[in-house]
């Protein structure tokens, strides 16, 4: 592929700051298409085992018969799952030192700031290109305390046993659409595995970027925390802006063993030419807790939910999500609780924010079942409308089957009022400045939760939204 592109028809790519492409010089490129053959093309370049290819296989089959849903369907008529590559692989092989990367990956990541971003703060740190982890690298006393932090293709070769013990159990292949083509075409990815009692003091990072046009990026992450021990572990994504549509569909499961403990962190701030179709969910055992904590902004249309399935006594599973959706974007974000074992507990809290026409959609359940006694379950949807042209919808379901369960829900949709504007502008704000003011104060509630350079990152990137400025 050239090294420039045309641009998206009346988008000044000068709007999404981390929208410029590098040139195309990868190690290996199939062709476009998804059958048999290129499965097992993966599979061979990856010299992966049998039992590997074999799952793969069974998912393309499970993907060829299982019918797009409606809702997705609906949303993106247009997908060509013929016109994308599913396979690209940028290098020959893996480094753990960032001057062995290649010159042009150091320079995309540099201006991510990923290797300031390691340096200063983090625990690990893995970093993908297309469909490829290019760069990885843990923490030495990380290592020494048993924990282990890789690519998942990785862990098929090191630790294969883990691997095949867990890999789809929580979300097994057939459990949708796009959860199978991820199956069957999976690449990359974070693998983490934390021993018992072990706590991992600062986070995990991973960094996922897709550059060419047309490419889709199936990462496929599986976090275990054995019995009493703790991970908070963090990803951000982004692209390029392109005249043809990139696929982003990842598949992540966690299992939090007994009073084991796992924070999820997501920043995504993909480009307006990105579908991005995400299948997240958790396992949280006798009193472990799963929290998700989710940013989506950019991409043409955003469908996640993540879920925690709470299997054991007192355990508790948490989601707290911001959605900015701007001028052709569609955030249909939510989360998914479902209560297995009694005296569990749930938290659903989701902000959105919506401008310029665009779109944002909470779509969230909570299910008890039989035999979970004294269930307790809050949800809160919280909608700010920044003009007439945007919108904002609520589609919240409850499956209850069990009398002595508490379940509250709350929903309020707000628009910003001239008032509002009209008092903070008399104290001297401009008006963007106004508004910003306005969604800050109207986000802060989750934003609290995150460690500090992150909760920077996503109010920056908030702001520059709204200022055309997206990056």
């Amino acid at each position: 592929m050239p090294a420039t592109q045309t641009p998206v028809t009346g988008i000044d790519l000068g709007k999404y700051q981390l929208g410029w492409s590098d040139g195309d010089q990868y190690v290996y490129k199939p062709k476009k298409g998804l059958n048999e053959d290129v499965v097992r093309d993966i599979s061979h370049q990856k010299s992966e085992p049998e039992w590997m290819t074999k799952f793969r296989l069974n998912a393309l089959k499970r993907f060829e018969r299982k019918p797009m849903l409606p809702w997705f369907a609906k949303n993106m008529p247009d997908i060509d799952f013929d016109d994308i590559y599913y396979y690209i692989k940028p290098t020959d092989h893996q480094v753990d030192e960032w001057d062995e990367l290649p010159a042009q990956m150091q320079a995309t990541y540099e201006k991510l700031g990923i290797p300031e971003a390691e340096r200063k703060f983090l625990a690990g740190v893995t970093a993908q290109y297309e469909s490829e982890v290019v760069y990885h690298r843990n923490r030495d006393d990380l290592e020494k305390m048993g924990v282990l932090f890789s690519d998942m293709d990785s862990a098929v070769r090191e630790h294969p046993e883990i691997v095949q013990q867990h890999l789809g159990t929580i979300i097994p292949p057939g459990d949708n659409k796009f959860a199978a083509l991820n199956s069957s075409v999976w690449s990359g990815g974070s693998f983490v595995f934390v021993p018992a009692g072990v706590h991992v003091d600062m986070p995990l990072q991973a960094y996922f970027r897709i550059n060419s046009e047309n490419a889709g990026q199936f990462e496929r992450t599986l976090i275990i925390a054995e019995e009493g021990s703790s991970v908070h572990y963090v990803e951000g994504c982004s692209a390029p802006v392109y005249s043809g549509d990139s696929l982003h569909s990842a598949v992540v499961e966690l299992i939090a063993k007994p009073g084991a403990r796992i924070r999820y962190t997501t920043i995504q701030n993909w480009s307006p030419n990105v579908y991005n179709l995400v299948t997240k969910r958790a396992k949280a055992e006798a009193e472990a807790t799963v929290e998700w904590i989710d940013g989506n902004l950019g991409s043409k249309l955003t469908m996640k939910y993540p879920a925690v399935v709470m299997t054991g006594p007192k355990a508790h599973g948490e989601v707290l999500s911001v959605a900015y959706a701007g001028a052709g974007m569609h955030q249909d974000a939510g989360a998914k609780m479902t209560h297995v074992a009694p005296e569990t507990t749930s938290i659903i809290e989701s902000k959105s924010i919506s401008k310029d026409g665009g779109r944002t959609t909470y779509r969230g359940l909570v299910k008890v079942e039989e035999g979970a006694h004294k269930v307790k379950s809050h949800v809160r949807c919280d909608a700010l409308i920044l003009d007439e042209e945007s919108r904002s919808d609520t589609y919240p379901y409850m499956e209850i089957d069990e009398k002595d369960a508490r379940i509250g829900h709350e929903a309020t949709v707000s628009k910003v009022g001239d008032d509002q504007i009209f008092y903070l502008m008399s104290r001297g704000l401009t008006e963007q400045q106004a508004t910003a003011m306005i969604v800050n104060g109207f986000i802060e509630p989750i934003v609290k939760t995150l460690p500090m350079e992150y909760a920077v990152e996503l109010s920056r990137l908030i702001e520059l939204n709204m200022e055309g400025a997206v990056g």
